[in-house]
């Protein structure tokens, strides 16, 4: 991939943008990883899902519902209700970070009746061309602590599984949004 920084055009692969966007300090009672998707849909579109705060449920299959707790800005927090199946009925969530010029997003968990302590997540977004038509590239990176009677793989697993549902469902809906744009090919 070819990306243009302040007029000159660097290669970058997913590997620089974790370095760069996905910072996160790391205690021993944490784990973290980071997760890539190629999605075939053009980088507005993408980003137009994920950086909506207000409504996870757009893309994120476990979300039921989002109560806001004040406006749309750095510090804002969201009650989340989670459908049947997972561990968890409700999570809060306050928004870190909404950069729309870099394309990034950062929220922490706050509370909830789940075993996610300490937990906080980057998504980045970043063009690319897929097949010969605008795709994106979303990285996302978490930390977490690992819980009493959980190992680190345990864990990382657990929420690695969550974040590539979470992924898969954001290419599927911006996937399908951008064929009823009918996208052009880039020459």
């Amino acid at each position: 991939m070819v990306v243009t920084v302040n007029g000159d055009a660097l290669t970058a692969g997913p590997e620089d943008f974790i370095r760069r966007h996905h910072k996160h300090h790391v205690a021993d009672n944490q784990c973290t990883s980071s997760l890539v998707k190629h999605i075939k849909a053009p980088l507005p579109l993408v980003w137009s899902l994920v950086r909506r705060f207000d409504q996870p449920q757009s893309y994120k299959p476990f979300v039921s519902r989002c109560i806001m707790q004040g406006d749309l800005k750095i510090g804002t927090v969201r009650e989340v209700n989670v459908k049947s199946g997972l561990p968890a009925t409700t999570s809060r969530e306050r928004l870190e970070l909404l950069d729309d010029e870099e394309h990034i997003f950062s929220m922490r968990i706050v509370g909830g009746d789940h075993r996610l302590k300490n937990y906080s997540s980057i998504i980045t977004v970043h063009p690319e061309i897929i097949d010969g038509r605008p795709g994106t590239m979303a990285i996302e990176s978490f930390v977490v602590d690992v819980p009493d009677g959980n190992t680190k793989d345990e864990t990382c697993y657990f929420v690695e599984a969550l974040i590539k549902c979470n992924l898969k469902s954001l290419a599927d809906v911006s996937e399908r949004l951008a064929l009823q744009d009918r996208t052009e090919p880039v020459n």
